[in-house]
């Protein structure tokens, strides 16, 4: 990895900051970087509060969506609530569909097929639709370059509300009202809302015109945090602020479909990153590996009993999908290596038996290993899809818009997304995006980057530094946990490798006759001959806690020795 270390505010800002909220250097450093400067700036970071976010008639279109809907409701209209199959989708139709039938009963919902129908909104949907009588069709997380689709809805007399976060196209869809911060021509002061935060300002604006008022929709927040944390936006302002109460509804109060998945994994108390790691897998396995409906059906559901049979089926979904995300990418890097593209700026590979449902992870897995832009293909009926994801600092998406003369279509973010191609256009493509890559991307992209917050003394670390890091929370893009960096430590004659085939390290460090403190690395085994013999070496690393025996103690979680 190389290092990079954030730049150091003045020392007269770090001073002022210190002196106005009576906290440490380090800890005034550390809000400085994340954009806080003053009293008020620290007192939203620190306690967000609901009063914090934005009035949603700001949003472009927003009056235009909530008097369709209401007009809707007055004409006793059919309402189909459409979304895609991943988490961000199938949380947003379970918010919109569940808030409307509470007031309405003409509400159905559709996730597309991932295998017949593929992402976005569908002519198959739409047929659906028309022939189930839905005047209405609200898009969640979908829709803003659904311009064929919406033309061909419009013939059969079905209007479309969108609700998107993708970047639009050129033009866009002849709907009702297009709901999307990233529009050019949208002044919504936050541009970084996923599709479940659009759909949440939309159930806003429907109570303020109602004269309702916020709080009535705390229940629908921990949806949004799970979309917010699956979706991997940043936990910046609005952001912040739904993820810190949608975590306080999955702890306390959360909905019946994630009280039993939560009673499978027999986990107390969840951060954003369990919702990442434990909570939103589950609900994407359902779109993966049958159909995102079933993680709808458990979101909205509200008896224990059949929430938990919902649960199972998913957990099982889960487990199959582990099992094929692990043989596929045994296969991808085979493949890699047997046709000895190790070398290249790009891995794109390809087999036609390789499931849909999975590939997306795939990609991940590769890109962590090789750490380059990466494709995975498969087919998908007459054409190949493929899931696209990236290195940080590089965009893909623009990438394939320098491809786009080979492709049918393509989608997504700067980091992550997804096209289709003909078969015959694979190899053409397969070049064609490695010229594109090599020549935009910087070579220093290539090596994975470890961004440091300071550089510190370990005297420095104490329980009331990780009290107040703690009170940071929710981290993610935006607003990571803070990494530190201290050098010429040692460790005290304690390492070891531990864990399955001995990839974890383990060790007890002191720096210049600081109290010892216990570390781990996880994948870091390979750096036990760098800290043995009392050499000295520097660590990067966060404050973490570790429990024992029912003590608990301070621990470093090390994220590169060198």
């Amino acid at each position: 990895m190389r290092w990079t270390i954030k730049p150091k505010p003045t020392q007269e800002d770090i001073d002022q900051l210190s002196k106005d909220l009576k906290v440490n250097g380090l800890v005034a450093q550390l809000l400085l970087q994340r954009g806080i400067t003053n009293y008020e700036e620290a007192k939203s970071f620190f306690r967000p509060q609901l009063s914090h976010l934005h009035d949603p008639f700001l949003m472009e279109d927003m009056e235009k969506a909530v008097a369709r809907i209401e007009s809707a409701i007055t004409n006793n209209e059919n309402i189909l609530i459409y979304g895609d199959y991943d988490v961000d989708g199938t949380t947003s139709v379970a918010l919109l569909s569940s808030y409307l039938l509470e007031q309405y009963p003409n509400v159905a919902t559709y996730i597309p097929d991932r295998y017949t129908e593929g992402y976005g909104v569908s002519l198959q949907g739409i047929d659906f639709a028309s022939d189930n009588d839905f005047s209405l069709v609200i898009a969640l997380d979908c829709g803003v370059k659904a311009i064929e689709q919406v033309t061909y809805a419009k013939e059969k007399g079905i209007e479309f509300i969108i609700c998107d976060h993708h970047r639009p196209g050129d033009t866009l869809p002849d709907a009702v009202a297009i709901l999307d911060p990233k529009r050019e021509d949208c002044e919504y002061p936050y541009k970084e809302l996923c599709g479940c935060g659009v759909g949440f300002k939309l159930i806003q604006a429907l109570t303020l015109k109602n004269g309702g008022n916020i709080d009535e929709l705390i229940p629908y927040l921990d949806l949004v945090a799970t979309a917010i944390g699956a979706d991997i936006v940043p936990i910046t302002g609005e952001n912040r602020v739904l993820a810190y109460y949608g975590l306080q509804v999955i702890n306390s109060n959360p909905r019946t479909g994630f009280k039993a998945i939560i009673n499978q994994i027999k986990k107390k108390s969840l951060t954003i990153t369990d919702v990442v790691f434990i909570i939103a897998p589950r609900i994407n396995a359902a779109g993966r590996m049958e159909h995102g409906q079933h993680a709808v059906n458990l979101l909205v559901e509200t008896d224990l009993d059949s929430a938990e049979k919902f649960a199972a089926a998913i957990e099982q979904f889960n487990s199959d999908r582990r099992n094929l995300d692990q043989q596929i990418t045994e296969e991808a890097l085979v493949q890699i290596q047997e046709n000895k593209e190790e070398n290249r700026f790009t891995s794109v590979v390809y087999d036609e038996n390789w499931h849909k449902g999975v590939i997306g992870i795939v990609a991940s897995r590769l890109t962590e290993t090789y750490y380059r832009p990466t494709l995975v293909f498969t087919k998908s009926g007459e054409k190949l899809a493929a899931s696209a994801r990236s290195v940080k600092g590089f965009d893909v998406y623009n990438a394939l818009e320098g491809c786009s003369d080979c492709l049918e279509q393509f989608g997504g973010h700067k980091y992550a997304a997804g096209l289709t191609l003909l078969e015959n256009q694979y190899e053409t493509f397969k070049a064609q995006f490695e010229k594109v890559v090599s020549e935009s991307i910087d070579p220093s992209l290539l090596k994975r980057e470890l961004t440091v917050d300071a550089k510190i003394e370990l005297y420095q670390i104490d329980d009331k530094l990780l009290r107040i890091i703690k009170q940071f929370a929710p981290f993610g893009p935006g607003n990571m946990t803070p990494v530190f960096m201290a050098e010429k430590v040692q460790d005290t004659g304690y390492a070891k490798c531990v864990g399955e085939d001995e990839k974890h390290l383990k060790l007890s460090v002191f720096q210049n006759g600081s109290p010892n403190f216990g570390a781990i690395g996880f994948n870091l085994g390979d750096k036990l001959e760098r800290v043995k013999n009392k050499n000295q070496f520097g660590i990067a690393f966060t404050i973490d806690e570790n429990e024992w025996n029912g003590t608990t103690t301070l621990q470093l979680k090390l994220k590169d020795v060198n």
